[in-house]
């Protein structure tokens, strides 16, 4: 809970901070603070040497000073991510770059979701799903596609704290219930 906590502030403040740039710094900012948390989602050392306590300040800042060069991060990004360091929050990184993109996404109107099918869909199937959606929902949409075979059939889609479960497993487990209770 505190984590959350934390993230949530210092993703809001750096949010608020580059609101006050446009647009486009919203959009930058947020890049690459993405390409950061994706850089630490894909490295478990990293992240942990940037969370290790033995590890001193002055050291994870030049570590990350270097994957901020990659990036080719802005100086507000630079002294938001040192500010972390210097404050020991590194550990509240990824965290902070998911509730940053989160609300870059309500900022935009857009609506993140996945959509499992029991069979893959052509590209031109996934796209008219999407535009349906879109269109039910009056907002933009950013799918991914899953595919489980065990759903038998139908589909399943999570949309933030939603599910819409149109799943044969689902009618068949209600079905199940239906018969236990008699009715």
């Amino acid at each position: 809970m505190t984590d959350t906590v934390v993230a949530r502030r210092y993703a809001n403040a750096i949010f608020a901070l580059s609101r006050k740039d446009g647009d486009d710094a919203l959009t930058r900012h947020g890049d690459c603070l993405a390409a950061l948390g994706g850089m630490l989602a894909a490295a478990p050392g990293l992240d942990m040497t940037l969370k290790s306590p033995v590890i001193s300040v002055e050291e994870k800042k030049a570590v990350l000073g270097k994957l901020l060069d990659r990036l080719d991060a802005d100086r507000m990004v630079r002294n938001f991510c040192f500010l972390l360091a210097d404050k020991e929050r590194l550990g509240f990184l990824r965290d902070i770059t998911a509730w940053y993109g989160k609300l870059l996404d309500e900022a935009r109107g857009v609506i993140r979701g996945q959509l499992i099918t029991a069979v893959a869909l052509t590209p031109k199937k996934q796209a008219a799903l999407k535009a349906a959606l879109e269109e039910k929902s009056g907002a933009g949409i950013e799918l991914t596609f899953a595919v489980d075979g065990s759903i038998l059939g139908g589909m399943v889609l999570k949309m933030g704290d939603r599910v819409l479960d149109a799943s044969l497993r689902a009618q068949l487990g209600i079905l199940r219930e239906t018969f236990k209770r008699g009715v």
